[in-house]
C-alpha cells in the first residue's frame, strides 16, 4: 500500500483524513500514484494536475523522504521506502506571497 498525505483543502474536497492508502499496480511513480489517487477519489481530478497537460498545478509540491520531487519526471520511480509504504508520498500546498 502506498501512503499519500494530502493538504487540508484536498482532504476536505475528498472527505478523507490527512493520509490515504492506495494500491498501485506496476511501478510506483508520481504518475501511477496520482492516477490511483484520482481513480479512487474522482473529485480530485484536475486539482493536482491539469486535465489536459497532466502537469502539476503551480501551487502544489511533491515530497518523499525529505526530498522535493516536484520537478522530477512523472514516470521516474519513487524511492523504495515510498513503494514499500514505509514513508508517505506528500502533496503539499505551496505558500506564495511577499
Amino acid at each position: 500500500m502506498i501512503r499519500v498525505v494530502l493538504p487540508a483543502h484536498l482532504r476536505t474536497l475528498a472527505h478523507v483524513g490527512s493520509e490515504v492508502e492506495l494500491e498501485v499496480e506496476g511501478r510506483v511513480t508520481q504518475r501511477s500514484v496520482l492516477d490511483a489517487l484520482e481513480a479512487r477519489y474522482p473529485m480530485l481530478r484536475g486539482t493536482i494536475r491539469d486535465h489536459v497537460t497532466q502537469q502539476r498545478r503551480p501551487f502544489l509540491r511533491f515530497f518523499a523522504c525529505e526530498e522535493d520531487l516536484s520537478h522530477e519526471p512523472p514516470d521516474a520511480p519513487l524511492p523504495d521506502s515510498v513503494a514499500s509504504g514505509a514513508e508517505p508520498f506528500l502533496i503539499i500546498g505551496a505558500i506564495a506571497g511577499g
